[in-house]
């Protein structure tokens, strides 16, 4: 029987999430990519916190009427600019089950335009 897209996905998440795991020095930086908006998240696993979040649904990256590649893009400067005020420059890169292509890659390359390495 075939998988389902979100079984696949699934899947494909929890394997990523076996070797992926964000602590207090270095977080993990997990994305969710729904079909209209995308999200971004900055994750102490060991705490068990989310530090900051950005996703396109902000006011500014709203208002500012870009395809979705760019808005993820904008997501992912945004969400380094307030890792950089939360203090933090390394994180680990939690695709979610995603392709690194497309919306999610776009949102690494504005998080690294940002300033965040990983």
């Amino acid at each position: 029987m075939a998988l389902s897209k979100t079984d696949r996905r699934q899947r494909l998440r929890f394997r990523i999430r076996k070797t992926v795991s964000g602590t207090t020095q270095r977080p993990r930086l997990a994305v969710f990519r729904s079909n209209k908006e995308i999200y971004a998240q900055i994750i102490d696993d060991v705490n068990g916190v989310t530090i900051t979040a950005a996703s396109s649904r902000d006011k500014d990256i709203d208002a500012s009427k870009v395809n979705k590649v760019e808005a993820a893009k904008l997501v992912g400067k945004a969400i380094a600019e307030k890792a950089a005020k939360a203090g933090i420059e390394s994180i680990t890169f939690d695709r979610g089950g995603y392709l690194y292509h497309g919306r999610v890659k776009s949102l690494a390359e504005g998080a690294r335009e940002g300033g965040l390495k990983f």
